[in-house]
């Protein structure tokens, strides 16, 4: 009996001691936070002469396609207190009824929510269509090429969604999820995870979840190799499914007074996000959000590590301004002699300049990456790191633009 109780004590240490890591890495990740909403305090907003910025996630389930526990007035809930202008809903499909029209369609709140539907073809390609329809049970049964080609004759967007296990590349697809909340998660390591859920989680999960982000190297070289031959979009997706968790008193009505949800939408909703820019002339409406989204006017911001509302990218024309002769002051305009690339961040960054997927330029420690020539045709598209947090963040994108095609 001793021995056992010596045992159980030893045992007791340990287990108090295997505490002490996770206790101070709770300790780091508190005055991380502190020192991201410094940093936002700091930050400066760039307006835009032409374009409006619109904030919303893609990739969003509830318990009407399954797969989900999350109700419609929590994700409601979650989307408003998140000032969220936008969600692009993508419901599992069910062969009895249409998920995408019963779904969240129209304004909420203060948020737009666009029905959509998360489905399978018969080649096993997976894609978001946004915005859905009653069609999805029956794709399945469809290849992608004959799924596709009804998409576009119906202007709907066709998104990769688990490009890893995605094959139909040769196909006329829109966009590619670069970045999955959900594929992340399950790439963590379950002891450390273990320990974090436990000290870290309950006072900052989205950046106990986005210490453990990865910049995603092989769908990133993917989209740039597609990209090099046609026009389209790469974007991160959430896939909320508000269904991680566990309670132990409840009902077939959903009340669970003993119980704790690990990715409820609010949570979800603050660490990954797209950035949809949308002319100021024009209505913010299901249209124009889809049209924008289709022209890649839209960036990636993991807004878990600071607010990316604000973020520029662009390439403008350099001309040269010549004096009509030795004695005039007059200008008269030059010729083209150039292309200059700017992007602008809301904080000093790391900018990294990708041309045709390869390294081009690195600037530090700046709030504007400039005079960097695009005079070349290229595929040029940039990426922001935010070093100042120190590591992982010194490898883990920021903030992720989509393309400019130069001819």
């Amino acid at each position: 009996m001793k021995n056992f109780k010596r045992i159980l004590l030893v045992l007791l240490v340990l287990l108090v001691l295997a505490q002490i890591p996770f206790i101070y890495r709770r300790y780091e990740t508190g005055k991380l936070a502190e020192k991201i909403a410094q940093l936002d305090a700091q930050r400066t907003t760039n307006q835009d002469p032409t374009f409006k910025e619109y904030k919303g996630i893609i990739h969003a389930h509830t318990n009407l396609g399954g797969h989900s526990t999350g109700s419609f007035d929590e994700l409601i809930a979650a989307a408003n207190s998140n000032d969220l202008d936008f969600v692009l809903m993508t419901e599992h499909y069910s062969d009895t009824f249409d998920t995408a029209e019963k779904t969240l369609n129209g304004v909420y709140g203060k948020t737009l929510f666009v029905g959509g539907n998360e489905i399978d073809t018969s080649d096993g390609d997976r894609f978001l269509l946004i915005p859905g329809g009653g069609e999805a049970a029956r794709v399945r049964m469809s290849g992608t090429t004959a799924f596709l080609n009804a998409a576009h004759a119906s202007n709907q967007l066709a998104l990769i969604t688990y490009p890893e296990k995605f094959k139909s590349w040769d196909s006329q697809f829109d966009g590619i999820e670069v970045f999955s909340l959900h594929t992340i998660a399950k790439q963590m390591n379950p002891l450390t995870a273990l320990g974090d859920l436990i000290w870290t989680y309950p006072s900052y999960p989205e950046l106990m979840l986005a210490k453990n982000f990865q910049r995603p190297d092989a769908n990133l070289a993917k989209f740039d190799e597609i990209a090099a031959s046609r026009p389209i979009s790469l974007f991160a997706g959430t896939d909320a499914h508000s269904n991680i968790g566990f309670h132990i008193f409840g009902d077939d009505a959903g009340n669970k007074p003993l119980g704790i949800k690990l990715d409820p939408y609010e949570t979800i909703f603050r660490i990954a996000r797209i950035h949809v820019l949308i002319e100021k002339d024009k209505e913010f409406n299901r249209e124009s959000l889809i049209e924008a989204i289709r022209a890649g006017n839209f960036f990636v911001g993991f807004d878990a590590i600071g607010d990316t509302t604000g973020f520029v990218f662009r390439i403008e024309d350099i001309e040269v301004r010549t004096s009509a002769d030795d004695h005039s002051p007059v200008p008269k305009r030059g010729e083209l002699t150039g292309r200059n690339l700017e992007a602008i961040a809301p904080a000093p960054a790391r900018f990294v300049v990708y041309k045709n997927g390869d390294v081009i330029a690195e600037v530090k420690a700046t709030p504007i990456a400039t005079g960097i020539s695009a005079m070349d045709p290229g595929v040029y598209r940039v990426e922001v790191y935010r070093d100042d947090l120190g590591p992982p963040f010194d490898k883990i994108p920021w903030i992720i633009s989509n393309p400019i095609y130069v001819r």
